[in-house]
């Protein structure tokens, strides 16, 4: 049996922060777009100007092995460059993984356990010096060193080797399951078949790093840049860093990134509220301002909807990321099924959406995948509740479960004002579950307290509120992490909150791996979603939406589904 996977004690925890910043893991991208994706409202993109970032996150370890990023992430790619990366396109065709570095998005073995790459030629880092497999597989193993940690997880589970290897620092030998024959080829030998490696490798852990120029931690100081831009500055560990153009990177072997800008200022440590409010005056500098980590909230977008000029400045974004509730049925009275089944029919999805900002920041959720194809989105509703939930069913199912005088239960919130797993929605459920004779008793916890118990095996607590977001658009990293029982950590974060162990289905996740066909992967990721949805181990909440504004000199707006955000890339100001 395969032993817990140390994705499983990052992967969360990076997927609530790629909610927010879109580009650290794990971690919103649109099905549509309220501004022209094309820029021909505001004249054609062209080369020049600056653009300036505004967040309030710092872009802190600017260390390609450090990074902890969705398809190459959005700041970081315009530096770093991986043998695959995101296709820069709106909504689903941008969930695709394409060729960066390399020629193709990988040539798999009989069984997926081996990988080949070639890379294209000419590519070059900012000396004019040529990129070789060598650089990338140096880059590769410096991420498995300890003093650079904090990158994904899935080389060290995934290559043969990989759970022992300390980094180049400890063992220059380097890792064996990394061949490079020549300096365009490069081998990944896996010690499982896994169809979803050509996602893995738009990771910046695969960004080339050429062993001369590595000085350690203090790399990100410099890092040496194999995409259009690279750092000339970088101030207060990624809280003012200055982009500007690398003169040896080229179109001609890039065909995602446009590179319009001529210098790229990102300034971080901001009040969300001043962000926007920058972004919505647009004087100065400000009119060719982006954010990459600020949402606008309910009496922004109250404000916003009452300007025409400022409405068509607002890109819309969808992200595969569910809220929900957690059951651990370890814990009485969530052992018994019908009790499960009752709350999931006595929820109120309209007032938990209004508590998480109303309809335009929140969609209703029935099933635990993302409604996407590259998920492998099926449709289910096992316990319809309606719009306002099902009160009478559920008086049925408590009293066939022992409680015809209702029961009273206790809800672990966060006490963050996230309008996800915060006291607001929260209340919304309590509201929901007392029509159904549930009495809910909240119990709010700081969020560090929070984190620790429903990551806990030990002490997890029996209902909570919970979420969790794809490293990248497939149902692997979406179901696996929750529902593998051989990803149950017991001594670590653990994101199996049912602590749900089930033969059949751990035999289906790793038929699905094998799959190379991402087509055929995503309905069965779908269809085991639909399977699993059965048992009530969980009650999908919302799927959140993400609106953000842009200065009005900002033209050529593209948001694609794998990040659910304004893809820097692609912005021109001019």
């Amino acid at each position: 049996m395969r032993q817990p996977s140390v994705i499983t004690r990052r992967v969360a925890a990076a997927a609530v922060t790629l909610a927010v910043t879109a580009g650290a893991a794990a971690c919103a991208g649109p099905q549509d777009n309220d501004a022209k994706s094309d820029g021909s409202a505001q004249g054609k993109p062209q080369k020049g100007g600056t653009l300036s970032v505004l967040n309030t996150e710092a872009q802190a370890d600017f260390d390609p092995a450090r990074l902890y990023t969705s398809g190459g992430g959005n700041v970081p790619s315009l530096v770093f460059r991986t043998l695959t990366t995101r296709n820069r396109e709106d909504g689903a065709a941008g969930t695709k993984v394409v060729p960066d570095l390399a020629t193709d998005t990988g040539r798999p073995n009989a069984d997926a356990t081996e990988w080949t790459y070639t890379l294209k030629e000419g590519l070059k880092f900012e000396d004019g010096s040529p990129i070789t497999t060598a650089d990338i597989k140096y880059g590769i193993e410096r991420s498995f060193a300890a003093e650079l940690s904090g990158g994904a997880p899935y080389l060290r589970d995934w290559l043969i080797g990989g759970a022992e290897y300390q980094g180049p620092y400890k063992d220059p030998k380097g890792l064996a399951s990394i061949e490079t024959p020549d300096a365009r080829t490069i081998v990944f030998k896996l010690n499982k078949p896994e169809g979803d490696f050509p996602f893995v490798a738009t990771q910046t852990q695969f960004a080339p790093v050429p062993k001369a120029k590595d000085k350690g931690a203090k790399y990100e100081e410099h890092p040496f840049s194999s995409g259009p831009y690279k750092v000339v500055k970088n101030e207060g560990d990624g809280q003012h860093m200055v982009l500007e153009r690398n003169p040896h990177w080229s179109e001609k072997t890039d065909d995602q990134r446009h590179a319009y800008p001529d210098k790229i200022d990102v300034k971080a440590g901001l009040d969300s509220a001043v962000i926007n409010q920058r972004l919505a005056t647009s004087s100065g500098a400000d009119a060719a301002a982006i954010t990459t980590d600020t949402n606008l909230g309910p009496a922004e977008l109250a404000e916003v909807g009452s300007d025409k000029a400022l409405a068509a400045r607002v890109g819309t974004g969808h992200f595969g990321y569910t809220n929900y509730l957690a059951f651990n049925p370890k814990v009485k009275p969530f052992d018994n099924p019908k009790v499960r089944q009752a709350i999931s029919y006595a929820i109120n999805r309209t007032s938990v959406i209004n508590a998480a900002g109303g309809s335009a920041l929140a969609e209703p959720a029935t099933t635990f995948l993302p409604e996407q194809k590259a998920f492998g989105y099926t449709p289910y509703d096992h316990f319809p509740a309606g719009k306002t939930g099902d009160p009478a069913k559920a008086k049925e199912l408590l009293k066939e479960a022992g409680h015809p005088d209702g029961l009273t239960i206790s809800l672990i919130h966060s006490t963050a004002q996230n309008r996800e797993t915060s006291p607001e929605v929260a209340t919304a459920v309590q509201e929901g579950l007392k029509k159904a004779g549930i009495t809910v008793k909240l119990v709010g916890l700081e969020p560090n307290a929070f984190n620790e118990a429903r990551w806990s095996v030990k002490n997890a607590p029996g209902f909570f509120l919970s979420r969790w977001g794809a490293d990248w658009p497939s149902g692997g990293p979406f179901l696996a992490p929750i529902f593998d029982g051989r990803q149950i950590v017991k001594d670590g974060s653990n994101f199996n909150h049912a602590q749900f162990d089930d033969a059949a289905v751990n035999k289906e996740i790793d038929e699905i791996n094998k799959l190379t066909d991402l087509s055929a992967a995503a309905k069965r990721w779908g269809a085991l979603d639909k399977k699993i949805g059965e048992q009530a181990l969980d009650v999908p909440l919302f799927h959140p939406v993400y609106k953000r504004l842009y200065g009005k000199d900002v033209k050529n707006i593209v948001i694609s589904d794998w990040t659910g955000v304004l893809d820097i890339s692609q912005v021109a100001v001019k």
